[in-house]
């Protein structure tokens, strides 16, 4: 990272960045170009890694991708906001931000829920009774992260 004095350290720290975020850029590899996709998600630590879970159809393109490669970049933004100083003619933006890797995984079926689960906890803190019915037309998918850096820049 090049401005260290923007890097945020600390594991917890990161992790409630990407509590604050609401959409995850997931990338995967396609042939000539990555395959960027922003997604809704979930996210749990498992034995002190993260865990971010996502959803979808029973079937697509990413699912072709990551069959071929399951090797995946995310990025997570959030407290987004463009200051402007008019009377200088500069302008700058806050962010908060999680950049990493890891490996995207099918959720077998007997686990879809739990996936489920954990995803709309994300969006609603208290339990949200979504409709079960979805659960055969859909497609639960985790990334375990592997590695990730975190990015802030706050002017105030």
């Amino acid at each position: 990272m090049r401005r260290k004095d923007r890097e945020i350290k600390e594991f917890d720290e990161i992790v409630k960045v990407m509590e604050k975020c609401q959409v995850c850029r997931l990338a995967l590899h396609d042939e000539e170009y990555p395959y960027i996709l922003p997604l809704n998600f979930g996210m749990e630590l498992e034995e002190g890694k993260i865990v971010l879970y996502f959803h979808g159809a029973l079937e697509g393109k990413k699912y072709d991708l990551i069959a071929a490669d399951n090797r995946a970049g995310f990025e997570m933004d959030c407290e987004t906001r463009l200051v402007t100083t008019p009377e200088d003619g500069n302008c700058t933006m806050e962010y908060e931000s999680v950049v990493g890797w890891g490996r995207v995984e099918l959720v077998p079926d007997e686990e879809k829920e739990r996936g489920l689960d954990i995803l709309m906890k994300h969006y609603h803190k208290e339990d949200f009774p979504y409709n079960k019915a979805i659960m055969p037309r859909t497609q639960v998918f985790k990334l375990t992260v592997e590695a990730c850096t975190g990015k802030r820049r706050m002017k105030a």
